[in-house]
């Protein structure tokens, strides 16, 4: 059954998202959806430790050998994606039981789990698959799933939120799709290794530039990328808590192994950064990311929008990484990949504990919260110091990262970018921390401490946060290990 695990980690919660609609009932939804999510967790781990001792996994589908047939193919890049990916699935739904149910209508609570499961589905296919064809298909499975979360949402803002990124999004997979089609057009393959091997025989075509072009305005829309990132604020605001929690902790990180994936194995790292110079674009667009939506989220009164600029500010430290196309600069933004969606995970988990006690999130609704519920708190504050970068958790280790990364190459002015990034993120987490310990509950309010149902899954990710903040030593080294791999392309 090993052997078969590549494609059981797609084939189970595939299954498992029409039978949470059928079921009806909400608690037995739920239950379906934790089976996929833990299922998914335990074959994540297990496909990382194998690629780790063994190195890379190739399945064939159907027994039909590549290029011919499907390949599923896992090694330590999207080994480690996948890792994050079901780990946060099985942290949210177990969070998702009592928060859906405050937020979201009774009748339309196991169509939620049948269109969360379906989205880790397609979140976890983009990661394993190695056709780029299946690459689109799991994209729009993901991408619909998400779409109808997210106007699941208590506010009717959701509804338009969603739309927003209906559009965006489609636009976004449309210029994925045409990509794809172009280099289809000119090597006569889907496959991922296959690709790498023929494409620089008709490199110096005019229709790989051009599909190389539309792949990266796709990606980078699918990602956030500033100035495409319209779609996310919206999205995160307005989405029930536990989808803004599992989107913002997963969808993007997907995206930005998307473009490390076509840019370093498909296309590979001298087409990308000298012929193409993609740096050139990316590390600007990072850099502009970093500092204005950082800015942009000092004036949020929202701390779910707060919260979602932010993410569009890391994602351009993400993308910097990448754009060093170093293995300390790839090896940085992988591991701040994998950090990220430990931080902002707890984050947002922590807003949903306040959105379930209070009924809302915005900064006036915060006041005296430090003493009402302590423990959510607790955990908002060590989620803040780490996406601000303090020493002992997971946000040091990706900017320490990134910093050697631009002094590696000479690059004082991205370094002092990456620490002027850290000093706004102290601004606007204070913010908050100021309106909930110095702030005062509103007399008769009766605000009690989230329930431990939402509470333990919010410390496991906080808890996380410190752990691989203290003892960086296994992200670190998967995240080296990846890096090379993508430099080097396809093994």
């Amino acid at each position: 059954m090993s052997r078969h695990l590549p494609v059981l980690l797609v084939v189970v919660p595939l299954m498992a998202a029409p039978i949470a609609a059928l079921v009806v009932r909400a608690r037995a939804a739920w239950l379906v959806a934790l089976a996929a999510s833990w299922w998914a967790f335990g074959v994540s781990v297990a496909l990382l430790r194998r690629v780790l001792a063994e190195g890379v996994i190739s399945y064939e589908l159907g027994g039909w050998a590549p290029p011919v047939g499907i390949e599923y193919r896992v090694d330590e890049a999207n080994a480690f994606v996948i890792l994050i990916v079901a780990a946060i699935g099985a942290i949210v739904v177990p969070f998702a039981r009592q928060s859906v149910e405050a937020e979201v209508s009774e009748d339309r609570v196991a169509l939620f789990y049948s269109a969360l499961i379906l989205c880790l589905t397609g979140l976890l296919g983009i990661a394993v698959t190695g056709d780029v064809f299946n690459v689109f298909v799991f994209l729009e499975i993901s991408s619909l799933s998400a779409y109808a979360l997210i106007a699941l949402g208590p506010d009717r803002r959701a509804l338009t939120a969603s739309y927003q990124y209906l559009i965006m999004g489609s636009v976004g997979a449309t210029f994925i799709v045409i990509g794809i089609g172009l280099m289809y057009v000119m090597t006569g393959t889907l496959n991922m290794a296959d690709l790498a091997e023929r494409l620089p025989a008709v490199s110096g075509t005019r229709t790989i530039p051009v599909a190389f072009t539309f792949l990266t305005v796709g990606i980078t829309l699918k990602l956030a990328l500033f100035p495409l990132h319209l779609w996310l604020p919206n999205a995160y605001a307005y989405a029930p808590s536990a989808v803004t929690a599992f989107i913002a902790a997963t969808a993007t990180k997907v995206a930005v192994y998307l473009l490390l994936r076509f840019f370093f194995t498909i296309f590979g790292a001298a087409f990308s950064f000298d012929t193409m110079q993609l740096d050139r674009i990316l590390m600007p667009l990072a850099l502009v990311a970093i500092l204005s939506m950082s800015l942009v989220a000092v004036y949020q009164r929202n701390v779910k929008r707060l919260l979602a600029y932010s993410s569009v500010a890391q994602i351009g430290y993400m993308v910097l990484g990448i754009s060093f196309a170093s293995v300390l600069g790839v090896s940085a933004g992988i591991l701040h990949l994998f950090n990220h969606a430990l931080i902002k995970g707890a984050l947002f988990m922590a807003l949903g504990c306040v959105m379930y006690r209070v009924g809302s999130v915005r900064l006036d609704s915060m006041a005296g919260l430090g003493r009402a519920m302590p423990w959510t708190m607790a955990a908002f504050v060590v989620g803040g110091l780490s996406l601000i970068g303090v020493p002992l958790t997971v946000g040091f280790v990706s900017k320490w990262y990134l910093v050697q990364a631009a002094l590696e190459q000479g690059n004082w002015p991205v370094a002092a970018v990456v620490l002027m990034g850290s000093l706004l993120a102290v601004v606007y987490v204070w913010k908050v921390v100021e309106v909930a310990y110095f702030g005062e509950v509103s007399p008769g309010a009766g605000i009690r401490e989230a329930p431990l149902g939402l509470l333990v899954p919010t410390w496991a990710l906080v808890l996380a946060n410190l752990y691989f903040g203290i003892d960086a030593s296994l992200t670190a080294g998967v995240a080296t290990r990846a890096a090379e791999v993508l430099i080097g392309g396809l093994p």
